[in-house]
Order: structure tokens, then sequence, then C-alpha cells
């Protein structure tokens, strides 16, 4: 077995470079009584091949996504609410944002709770058919509100996307769940 490796490593050597015979070799002489002088091998001087490594510079086409964010005017729901103790109103967005990968998704403000001081904003988020790879993407949806300072809770119904951007929201998984949370409330918009 020895014998056998021993024989590929050395074909695979020879065969992999170039050698060139320096000087003639000649077998030792034999004495049939088993007395022998001593042979000489051929010398060979072997030339291994230049290897070098590095870089190039090559003009190659890469695929680049830019974004261009454009002011166009559209509609936005607008809710006015008075509130019996208070004279003072303050107009604000509300606004809900979400950051996917892999599909397109659409978010959509469904409704809005009031209940004492408090505002709970609950939002629906929708996974799309087409596809967007490795890239991430921010969806959002926004209700222009005229009220006086209220408290405002996000709610998305919905499976919440692995990514950091998505932590300001709670994701809850169908309104029953929040119904229950919150006790009374009154619906102030509903789309």
């Amino acid at each position: 077995m020895k014998k056998t490796l021993f024989l590929i490593s050395v074909s695979i050597a020879v065969l992999s470079c170039n050698i060139k015979k320096e000087e003639k070799g000649e077998l030792p002489d034999i004495d049939v009584d088993v007395s022998a002088d001593a042979g000489k091998l051929p010398e060979y001087e072997v030339n291994w091949a230049d290897v070098n490594v590095g870089t190039t510079t090559k003009t190659v086409e890469i695929p680049k996504v830019v974004i261009v964010m454009e002011e166009e005017q559209v509609e936005v729901p607008f809710i006015d609410v008075d509130m019996p103790d208070s004279e003072k109103k303050e107009e604000r967005t509300l606004m809900v944002e979400a950051e996917v990968t892999d599909n397109e998704h659409k978010i959509n403000i469904k409704e809005i709770w009031a209940s004492g001081n408090r505002l709970f904003v609950i939002s629906e988020l929708t996974k799309m058919q087409q596809a967007i790879g490795d890239k991430k993407m921010r969806i959002s949806d926004q209700v222009t509100l005229n009220a006086p300072d209220l408290e405002v809770k996000h709610y998305i119904i919905g499976d919440k996307p692995d990514r950091v951007f998505n932590t300001q929201h709670t994701y809850i998984r169908n309104m029953e769940t929040l119904k229950d949370k919150v006790g009374d409330y009154k619906v102030i918009y509903s789309k």
C-alpha cells in the first residue's frame, strides 16, 4: 500500500512539472558474488510552474436600486375631535410604519378607537405576492388628527417582521385580543 501511494505521488510530481535531464546516469555494476560498485543516479533540474496570485480591475455590471422620494398631493383621512373639557386642539399626523423583507407588504390603518384620553390606532399588515429578494422595504399609512393632546398607542394586526425598526409598535394576532385588553372604547375612525 505504501509503495502504491509512493508511486502515485511520484507520478503526480513528475507529471506536474517540467523536467530537463542535466547529466547522464549509469546503473551500478553487479558482480555475481553479490558485491556491487556504487552506482550513480542521473541528476535532474526541476522547474516548477510560477504561480502569481493578486487582483486585477475589471468593469462589470452591478445592479443598483435607487429610491427617489417625491412629494405628491394625495387624499389623507382627516379626523377632527372635539373633547368636552378642552378647547385647545392641535393638528398632527398619526403614522404607522413597518420595515419588511422578502416580499412586498401593505399596511393600512383600519380603525381608531378612543377610550378616555387615549387613542388606539389599529393597522393591518398584509404580505403581498411580489418578491423583493434580499432588499428591505419601508411601508406606511397615515391619518391627520385635529384634537387635544391625547396619548396614542399603535397596534398592528399581522406577523411582526424580523427587523429592529419594527419594535416601535405592538403586533397582535387579531382584533378580538385587543378588544379584551382595551375594554370600553368608541370607534372614531374606520376604513
